[in-house]
Formats: structure tokens, C-alpha cells, sequence
């Protein structure tokens, strides 16, 4: 039971910090994100590379969020913001950019880089081992969702933010910086995305393909959510890893990944828009009621 539990608690926390900065840029903007493995790839090497300088991790992982969330913010202002309301060429274009930061980074560290060891040990329970590590992951996962929520729900940039989302032209209409808002909505998601990365560096294999691990899983956690980034990525994050958790512990981690996929594949087919069109759907009885 207790080693159930800790699987779930570590895909929870996996598919949520992969997703978050996917879903904001998807749910704010409509911006299909294909360099968020990139993003969060950057943030894995920056961690890294200061880490292994003597910098200590968690100051190297909030550097690493700064420093993608600031490379964002750039490419936004160089390229993104002339592809809003154009999904298909945002697709292309973000395709473009993973594709050049995989190959730079390749040619400028190589294949490999060398990581850091995975912080604190373990706690033995019976025959089970569980990394602590891991359990702070799910709590900064949670933490994380929390400070996301209020931030979009309790600061007048959020408000201008879940505006500019609704109704452009009227917000632009009462004064609000509608390409201000996307630039640093597409800056807070890469930002996200670093941390991320930075997060799981210590746990993974440094190189220019690490985003790769993380694609499939959170472009299925951000379909099944829906365009709500918090609310839709908590419940889509709970589910799915109550799924991958419970497959893979009797049939192993490649049958966990397939049962995500399929998981998926059924629920969009039952609800075409995730669990924020249900959520949706549910606010829309009451309201009839």
C-alpha cells in the first residue's frame, strides 16, 4: 500500500511540474509549446553547470527558472508575439526552436553532461525504500499549484491575465496591455518549465534529449486538463497518476506510459474539452439550477 502511494505521489508530481508551464502558455494563449521539453532541458543544464560549480542546488534551481523564464520572455518578444491567434504556425515555429537549442546545446556540451548526485537520502520501510527526494517533489508540486492559483486569482496582473484570455478586445478597451500580458504569461510558463527541469536534474541523465522524457507525459496531462491551467492540471494530474501508478506497479513502467496514452484517448473521446470544459459544464447547471 505504502509503496502504491509513493508511486502515485511521484507521477502526480511529474506529470503536474512537466505540465504547469505548458498548460499556462496553452491555456492563456493557445500557444501549442513544442520547445517546452527544450525549456525544461535548459533549465536542467543551467542547474547543473552552477551546481557543479559550488552554487547550492536550490539557488541553482531558482536561477534556473529565472534564467528560462528570461529566455522566454526574448523569444516571445523576437518571434512569438507575431504568431498569436496562429496556432498551426506557433506549432512550426516552437518546433523550430527545440529543434536549435537541442542541436546547440549538443554542439556546445556534447552528447552527456556530467550531473549531480540526487539530494538526502532514503527512508526504509519493511522491504521498501522510498526517496525523499521524490516526497518533496509531490509537496512542491502541491506547493506549487497553490502559489500558481493565487497568483492568477489574487494579483491584478492575474486579473488582467484571465482577462486578456477571455476577452481581448474588451480588456484592450479598459486600457490593458494585451501583447504585455502574453509576453510575460509566455515568460511565466518557460519560467515554470526551468524549474522544472531544474527540479528533476539531479534525479536524471543530463542531455541535450532530457526533455524528451517529459514530452508524452505532459502534453497528455495538459490535453486531458483542458484550457484550465490550474484547475484542469490538478485533476487531469491526479488521474492520470492514480493510473500510471497503479499499472505500472503490477505491469511495469513502459505499460504505465501506454495506459496514460489510452486513458486519455477515452476521455477526450467522452470529453472533448478536458476536465475544464466538465468543470465547465458543471458551473453552467448550477447556474441553470
Amino acid at each position: 500500500m505504502l509503496s502504491m502511494l509513493y508511486q502515485f505521489f511521484d507521477s502526480f508530481s511529474f506529470l503536474v511540474l512537466s505540465a504547469m508551464g505548458l498548460a499556462i502558455i496553452f491555456g492563456m494563449m493557445g500557444i501549442i509549446n513544442l520547445a517546452h521539453g527544450e525549456f525544461m532541458m535548459m533549465g536542467a543544464y543551467i542547474t547543473t553547470l552552477m551546481a557543479t560549480a559550488g552554487v547550492p542546488l536550490p539557488i541553482s534551481i531558482l536561477c534556473a527558472m529565472a534564467g528560462v523564464g528570461i529566455w522566454g520572455f526574448i523569444l516571445d518578444r523576437l518571434i512569438m508575439k507575431h504568431l498569436y491567434e496562429r496556432t498551426l504556425d506557433s506549432v512550426v515555429a516552437t518546433y523550430g526552436i527545440s529543434m536549435i537549442m537541442q542541436q546547440g546545446t549538443q554542439l556546445i556540451f556534447g552528447s552527456a553532461l556530467a550531473g549531480v548526485s540526487t539530494p538526502f537520502s532514503s527512508i526504509v520501510v519493511g522491504s521498501d525504500k522510498f526517496s525523499i527526494y521524490r516526497i518533496l517533489l509531490f509537496i512542491i508540486s502541491l506547493a506549487l499549484l497553490i502559489l500558481v492559483f493565487l497568483f492568477f486569482n489574487k494579483t491584478t496582473f492575474g486579473l488582467h491575465a484571465r482577462a486578456t484570455m477571455q476577452k481581448e478586445d474588451i480588456a484592450a478597451s479598459l486600457g490593458i496591455n494585451s501583447n504585455r500580458m502574453y509576453a510575460f504569461t509566455f515568460a511565466i510558463g518557460s519560467a515554470l518549465a526551468g524549474l522544472a527541469g531544474g527540479l528533476y536534474a539531479p534525479t536524471m541523465t543530463i542531455s541535450p534529449t532530457f526533455g524528451d522524457n517529459f514530452m508524452m507525459q505532459s502534453f497528455v496531462t495538459v490535453i486531458v486538463g483542458g484550457t484550465n491551467p490550474l484547475a484542469g492540471t490538478l485533476l487531469s494530474g491526479g488521474l492520470l497518476g492514480a493510473v500510471n501508478s497503479f499499472v505500472a506497479a503490477y505491469f511495469g513502467t513502459f505499460m504505465g506510459r501506454i495506459s496514460l496514452l489510452i486513458v486519455a484517448i477515452l476521455f477526450i473521446r467522452i470529453c472533448s474539452s478536458g476536465f475544464s470544459g466538465l468543470l465547465e459544464k458543471v458551473k453552467m447547471r448550477r447556474r441553470s439550477v
